[in-house]
Order: structure tokens, then sequence, then C-alpha cells
């Protein structure tokens, strides 16, 4: 197949080289990584014969799917990595993907917006925490959920069901009084009272086995216990697990039985409109349906096989999460080598299957189905998005659609510590991969012009950032932050490159009934109705631009503030500084200790407790939680 690049282009390889290149790819296990003129990598791959695989794709167009022809008008060079074994190939390709980002290729993103639940055995009296990111540290974690709305909808019933301590903190702090939880029956109440270790250890193997699918294992055992307890006339406990049974099988009748057999598997479908792409994986534990997640992905080229592939060997990157079965709605491209590749990784058998009838084609069904529907549902707001931004085009006169919109807003407290943040929509939808923080040094309280010129060089200027470019500059206030925008634009270089606009609340003193957005060249504000979906955008736009600049103030007002309390006492570095706060839980809280309580801390000696107490007493301080 004949390459199409303009031969001026320096990265294009001659047709006859080209040739000689693809004669020369080893028969082996390798990636390849196709460039285009710019010699960017558009795509990655794996192959276990890097000659036969790239072979297949150079031949004459009219033999290539709609989608392999579509990448090989882009393609004009390559290069191969040969690795040793197939499944080092699957690895390497996931790498390399993660590495470059082609355009063209599967890519999850960071797993960190999915929580999950994570309790540490080894500590005597553990707590359930949420966390975003698992770690090989000899924890146990339950997840990942869905939203962080299943997470705590979980933890609420936990939290109800459960005896668990609530306090945060590795080392929890020992309390004059116990706490309401305890009063309420919910906690055993081990900052205060002397609990057996074994009875805690038992409330924490009832929440692992609740939380691991295994509820009707827990509730056979919940009714002998609490049968025992009744014929050896421990009433009272007998009707704690009477309440925690009852407790349960409530939840354990909102449960779907999607299979009979209590297996734990996967299901995996994939639904394909255009270069858009949804994959649906359905999560089933113990027989049971437990939750459903949904990895969008544009602009993907590669087939159904290779994005089955890929999307595997990216998404079981930990044992915990790989199950004892895997269905996919069709063969995903090397199969065998990913069966091996998360046997080495899970350490046990693992069954990959493509059913073609009875119960688990059912559930392959119903993940098809799944897709679809998630497809058709973010194909319908994509076109909504899309006339959204051809009406706001219009309304502010910009002469193309503004594909990407990003605002700038600063933030500050009394003048100090001023911050900035940029938050960028890519077709109408937050795109946080661009989102940027500013720390901003030398700026004069109040003033705006110079933070806004600051921000402006530092992320919008030739070479400065890797954000990519804006369409549309938007900026909270009226027409002076807007003329403000304007020049510093001129200044350094930027005007013309972005348009611009500013977009101040309603004055209801005035009884304004929507807030106004201000562009260049116009004295009036523009014609936007209080309904208007173009000023909805704007508005979403410039709130999220305010809770990023705030939630970074916030977190520096604090950075600085710990700094100040804990960093200038002697001898207390970040592990003393973190104990202190597990221990105390606020910096308030390391003032108020007394300094028995204080030197009870390992390498926390009387000396230095005493030191640590009359510091924070002298500074007064008053500060926020650590």
């Amino acid at each position: 197949m004949k390459t199409q690049a303009k031969t001026d282009n320096e990265h294009e390889l001659p047709e006859d080289r080209l040739a000689e290149k693809l004669a020369g790819a080893p028969a082996r296990p390798g990636v390849y990584l196709m460039k285009d003129g710019a010699g960017a990598i558009i795509y990655v791959g794996k192959a276990f014969n890097l000659k036969k695989r790239l072979a297949s794709y150079f031949v004459k167009k009219e033999r290539l799917d709609l989608k392999t022809g579509l990448l090989m008008e882009r393609v004009v060079d390559f290069d191969t990595i040969v690795t040793a074994t197939e499944n080092e190939a699957l690895i390497l390709e996931a790498s390399l993907i993660r590495r470059h980002k082609p355009r063209y290729n599967v890519l999850l993103k960071d797993d960190k917006r999915y929580p999950s639940l994570r309790i540490d055995p080894r500590q005597p009296y553990p707590a359930l925490e949420i966390v975003r990111k698992t770690r090989p540290d000899g924890a146990v974690y339950f997840g990942p959920f869905s939203s962080a709305r299943a997470v705590r909808e979980t933890l609420k019933v936990v939290d109800k069901t459960f005896r668990l301590r609530k306090c945060r903190g590795k080392v929890f702090k020992k309390r004059s009084r116990p706490c309401i939880n305890f009063q309420m029956g919910l906690c055993l109440g081990p900052c205060f009272y002397d609990v057996p270790e074994n009875d805690y250890a038992e409330a924490v193997r009832e929440v692992s086995l609740f939380l691991k699918g295994r509820a009707t294992e827990l509730v056979s055992d919940l009714r002998v216990r609490m049968k025992g307890a009744a014929e050896n006339q421990e009433f009272e406990k007998a009707a704690l697990l009477r309440d925690r049974l009852f407790a349960i099988e409530k939840v354990i009748e909102k449960q779907v039985v999607v299979t009979p057999d209590f297996a734990d598997r996967d299901v995996i479908a994939v639904a394909e409109e255009g270069r858009r792409s949804v994959v649906a994986l359905l999560q089933v534990r113990k027989g049971v349906l437990s939750g459903t997640r949904f990895f969008h992905f544009e602009e993907l080229l590669s087939s159904v096989a290779d994005s089955l592939a890929t999307f595997m060997v990216q998404y079981y990157t930990e044992p915990g999460r790989v199950p004892d079965e895997i269905l996919t709605d069709g063969t995903p491209f090397g199969g065998p080598w990913i069966a091996d590749h998360l046997r080495d990784l899970a350490e046990k058998r693992v069954n990959m299957a493509v059913p073609r009838r009875g119960e688990k084609f059912l559930l392959i069904k119903m993940a098809r189905e799944n897709a679809q529907n998630e497809l058709a549902a973010a194909a319908l707001g994509a076109r909504k998005h899309q006339k959204t931004l051809e009406r706001l085009a219009r309304k502010l006169g910009l002469s193309d659609v503004p594909a990407r919109i990003a605002c700038v807003d600063n933030s500050h407290l009394a003048g100090t510590g001023t911050v900035a943040a940029v938050v960028v929509f890519a077709d109408g939808v937050p795109d946080p991969s661009a989102y940027r923080r500013y720390r901003l040094a030398g700026v004069p309280a109040a003033d705006d012009y110079a933070a806004m010129k600051q921000v402006l060089v530092r992320r919008f200027a030739a070479g400065a950032d890797d954000a990519g470019p804006v369409d549309l500059l938007l900026v909270d206030g009226g027409r002076g932050q807007l003329n403000i925008a304007a020049a510093v634009l001129q200044e350094a270089g930027l005007a013309g490159k972005m348009g611009v606009a500013a977009i101040s609340k309603k004055d209801e003193a005035k009884e304004e009934t929507a807030d106004k957005v201000y562009v260049p060249g116009r004295r009036n504000p523009v014609n936007l109705g209080p309904a208007d979906p173009a000023l909805f955008l704007l508005e979403e736009i410039r709130d999220e631009a305010h809770r990023f600049a705030i939630d970074y103030q916030r977190k520096e007002r604090k950075r600085i503030s710990l700094r100040s309390a804990l960093d200038d006492i002697p001898g207390i570095g970040p592990q003393r500084k973190r104990m202190l706060l597990d221990r105390f839980g606020t910096v308030e809280g390391v003032r108020a200790a007394s300094v028995e309580d204080l030197a009870a801390l390992p390498g926390i000696t009387g000396s230095m407790a005493g030191q640590i107490r009359e510091h924070l007493r002298a500074q007064g301080f008053k500060g926020s939680r650590g």
C-alpha cells in the first residue's frame, strides 16, 4: 500500500525504504509503533509475529477494513521493539500506550476516579476508609466501586450494620468518654473501653465477608452464633446478632442473582459507532451482579479484538482485581497469552471464554445491551453539546466553534496567598487532564492584572505548557476583567490566537434575571436569556474554575498553616508530624494534648513533648484539620 504523506515531510520514509524496513521486520514477538508525518506515535500494537502483523497493514487499501484504512492513511513510518515472549509484548504495549498516549489507541484513564474501601487487619483496631489508590501495603481493598456515591452507600450500610470504629487515624485518640456511635450501638468503643482484640477482629471478619459478596455465608454464621448465644442465655448478645442478621438479609433481598454457581466473574462487551467506542464491564461476585462500569474511547481505530486485548491488559493490573472467569463478547487478540499473563499476575487459573449459548451468553447479552445504551446516550449528549457550542459561537461572534474553552479564576485570602486555576472543557465536558493550578509569586495584593498576566503567560505562551491550545478564554468578571484579559493577551503576543469573553454574576438589586456575558468591541452584554443552554455552559465552566481555585487555595492555606505550626518545631520531621496528626486528629488537638499524652507516642521523649506543647501554646495556634 502506498503511504499518503506529503513529499516535503522530513519524517516520511521513501516507499522503497519503507518496503525494505517491512521486509526486515523480525518474525518474533514484540511491539510496533506507527508514526505520522510529524514523527508522532499515533498507534501502538503488539504482535506475536511482528513480520506477519506489519505485513497485514501494508496491503492495498481496498483489502483493509474501514478503521485500518483510516489509520494507514496517516502512517508514514514505524518502529519495532522485539521482546523475548508474548507475555512481555502484552506488558510492553500497555506501558508504551500509557507513556506516549497514542491518538488511536485504547487508553484507560487513571483509576483514581474510582474509589475503593481499605482496611488494614494488621492494626489492632482497624477502620474502613475510602481511598482512590490501591497499594501493595498489606491492607485489604474492596472495589473499585463505580462511583463515589456507590462507595458511600456501601459504607453507610456497613456503618449501620457492623460495629467498627468510625474515628479517623491509624492511632486513634483515647477519649474521656465514649463517642455518640458507641451510645447508638454502632461502635464497640475501642477509643474508650478496653475492647478484646478478638472481638474486634471478629467484626472485621464479618465486614470482609460482607464486602467480598459472601453475605450468604455470613448469614449462616450469624444464625449459628445467635442460636449459641441464646442457648447460653446471652440474650443481649443474641439480640445484637439478630439485628445484624436482619439488616444483612434486607441487603441480600435487593441483590440481583444472575448465576446460580456463585462464581466471581467479569463480563466485558464493546459497542461501537464510527470512531466512538464504549466498553461495558459487569462485575459478578458470588453470583450477584455487584456493579457495572463503562469506559469511553474516542478516535479509536483498532479492531474489536485489539481493543479488547489492550483494555484487559490495562485494566487488570492488580491481583485482587482479577476474577476467576472473564467472559468477553468476542475473542481478544492473543487470548491465550492474555490468560497466561493474568494467571501469572493473580497466581491462579483464570478462565477466559466467549459464550454462545446458555446463562453465560445471557450475561454477555446484558453487557452488550448496557454498552449500546451507554454509547447511544453518549452520542446524544455529544450532539447536544455540539449544538450548544455552535449556538455559543453565533452568540459571541466567534469565527469557529469553540471546541476547547478555558476559564481562569484567582483566589486569595484577604489579599494574601494568591493562587490561580485554569480549567478546560473539551467539546462541552470537563477535561481534567488539562486543568492547571498556579502559585502566583510576586503578585501585589488584589492586583488582578498582574495575577492574570502571570497565569496567561505561564499557561498559554509558546512552549509554556503541554495542556493544548484553546479556542475561547473565559474570565470571571465584567468589562473590567475582560479588558484586562484582552490587554494581557495583546502584550503576551497571544491576541488573535483565541477568543475571549467575561461572565459576571447577575445583580439582583437591579432585578437582573441572568448572568451577563461580555465580549470585546461590544459595550452591552450579549443577549443570552436565563434559560439559554449557551449561558448554562459558560456558568458551568465558570463555577468549575471557581471550585478548582478555591480548593487549591484552601490546600495551600492548610499546607502553610501546618508548616508554620509543626515544621518549625526542632526535631519534628514529616514522620513525627504525620504520627501526631494521626493520633490527635488536628493541630489544635496536638496543642490541647497533655505532655503525658504526647510522650506516650513512640519516638517522642518527655523533653520533646514539653517543647511541642510550649511551642504551640506560645504560638496560640487554632489550626485547621491535618
